[in-house]
């Protein structure tokens, strides 16, 4: 029976590996993530009857461009926010089309187009991210250390919950996923240049306590992990971090 027990709970250990090396993509969650290069389009969608929220990261909107129909009751509205640089749209009830469209221009030069489609949704937000902004930055911070190290350091960061400049933080609302008695849900997802980490909640819904392993927590080509409270009685949580390579780029 011991050892019955035992080859359940590493199966299920082992499908959590599994399960983490699946969720490499965002998760996903109401707020819109875009990516733009300098004089690309952005697709989204806007609330109806709410504020939309447009920030971006590691930059702040200069001016918006658009054309006004010469009738307010079926024009939208933008407002640059002067402190952080975001802009906030709102459209009217009585707005007839189905879409609305401007150009913006950044305080770091850059120009976006943004096309979005009017949408019975809530308060919405959008952030955009440019990669050239983004990818040198956290190329930056990576390279202060060797690869390994920084991945270490990556680590550190989330468990302190720190800003690292450069890195796109994607707080999610993925409901969690239940493996076996372990209740697996994803937190938080950081990207930057060349390394992704990912911030992880487990919890115990078993009846027997459960010690977890950090080699059970690492999908393949993992450079680090770290587990808060590795023994988890029934009904405990615990954090776990895991750090690998950034699918999107790759690192000599």
């Amino acid at each position: 029976m011991a050892y019955q027990r035992a080859r359940r709970a590493r199966t299920a250990l082992l499908s959590v590996t599994a399960l983490l090396a699946l969720s490499g993509g965002p998760a996903r969650a109401a707020d819109q993530f875009k990516r733009a290069a300098d004089g690309a389009g952005i697709e989204c969608s806007v609330s109806a009857r709410e504020l939309t929220r447009f920030a971006l990261i590691n930059d702040q909107f200069a001016s918006v461009s658009k054309i006004s129909t010469g009738t307010p009751y079926n024009d939208f509205a933008v407002t640059n926010e002067p402190l952080r640089g975001d802009i906030y749209v709102s459209v009217p009830e009585t707005y007839a089309a189905r879409s609305i469209s401007f150009f913006a221009t950044t305080k770091k030069g850059y120009v976006y187009k943004v096309a979005c489609r009017v949408e019975p949704i809530e308060a919405a937000q959008v952030f955009i991210t440019n990669p050239a902004i983004a990818t040198g930055q956290a190329a930056n911070w990576e390279s202060e250390t060797p690869f390994d190290t920084s991945a270490v350091r990556l680590v550190q960061a989330m468990a302190n919950d720190r800003t690292i400049e450069g890195y796109e933080v994607r707080q999610s609302t993925a409901l969690p996923a239940r493996v076996g008695d372990l209740e697996i849900q994803l937190v938080a997802d950081y990207r930057g240049a060349n390394l992704a980490g990912k911030v992880i909640r487990i919890t115990n819904r078993g009846r027997k306590s459960i010690t977890l392993a950090e080699r059970d927590l690492a999908p393949r080509d993992t450079l680090a992990v770290s587990i808060v409270n590795p023994a988890l009685d029934p009904g405990s949580s615990t954090t776990a971090f895991v750090v690998g390579a950034n699918g999107e780029s790759s690192h000599d």
